[in-house]
């Protein structure tokens, strides 16, 4: 009979254990403030690996469903920052539907969106050809440009289901110290043969006018391009060689 006894208690802690064990993962979750869901595209995907809006790492293994996705499809990510890359990594992907609310929910709540400034006409731009933002939402000290990649805050308009921008800021901006203009062409110029800048859209001081060979400082943002991959926001000189 004690034999029996002991038996019965040593199940109920290996089962009260196991419950326990199952429980952690979702705790982890609920107390983590570093984790974001966001809405995307698939960009890229082969042999179990992609990308969503060509920024957010993911592995077939955390798509819900056993859905099989493909470049173009729709999805919702929960993201977290990836701690050796410091990158964004998706721990848990789901696959949409062609609906126009993407979820066939009427939430209009915000959700956030990783993307491409894809056109910018008389102070309004839209961000992946869908997400209307109009300047006023854009934060302080950022001019977009087309082809800049930005993290905006968007609502679902209920009356047209259409995407609407409420906050845009730059996804990723560095300061470059004494850098070298390298190249001029009209209104548009390149620093260090790697960020591009246009007088369009640059910041500078009252009476600098940028030219070959200018020793600068700068302050940059990320873009889509196959060359120049940053855009000078704004530039300082340093020292005028010639």
């Amino acid at each position: 009979m004690l034999r029996l006894i002991s038996r019965a208690l040593a199940f109920c802690r290996r089962k009260d254990s196991s419950q326990k064990e199952k429980m952690q993962p979702l705790r982890l979750l609920e107390g983590d403030t570093k984790l974001k869901t966001v809405q995307g595209v698939v960009t890229r995907f082969c042999d179990g690996y992609g990308l969503i809006n060509e920024l957010i790492y993911f592995t077939n293994d955390v798509v819900t469903g056993n859905v099989l996705l493909k470049v173009g499809q729709k999805v919702t990510a929960v993201v977290e920052e990836d701690e050796t890359s410091h990158g964004s990594k998706a721990i848990k992907v789901d696959a949409l539907s062609d609906k126009c609310d993407d979820d066939g929910s009427s939430d209009s709540g915000p959700r956030v969106l990783f993307g491409c400034v894809t056109s910018i006409l008389e102070g309004d731009g839209f961000v992946n050809h869908t997400a209307y933002f109009s300047l006023d939402v854009v934060c302080k000290g950022f001019e977009p440009y087309e082809g800049d990649w930005i993290v905006a805050e968007f609502s679902i308009q209920p009356d047209t289901w259409s995407r609407k921008a409420i906050s845009v800021k730059p996804l990723r901006h560095k300061h470059v110290y004494e850098v070298c203009i390298t190249s001029l062409c009209g209104r548009n110029g390149v620093i260090d043969d790697n960020i591009f800048f246009t007088l369009d859209s640059l910041k500078l001081p009252d009476g600098y006018v940028p030219q070959i060979s200018d020793i600068v400082n700068a302050v940059v943002v990320e873009r889509a391009h196959s060359t120049y991959i940053w855009r000078a926001l704004s530039m300082t000189l340093v020292k005028r060689l010639s």
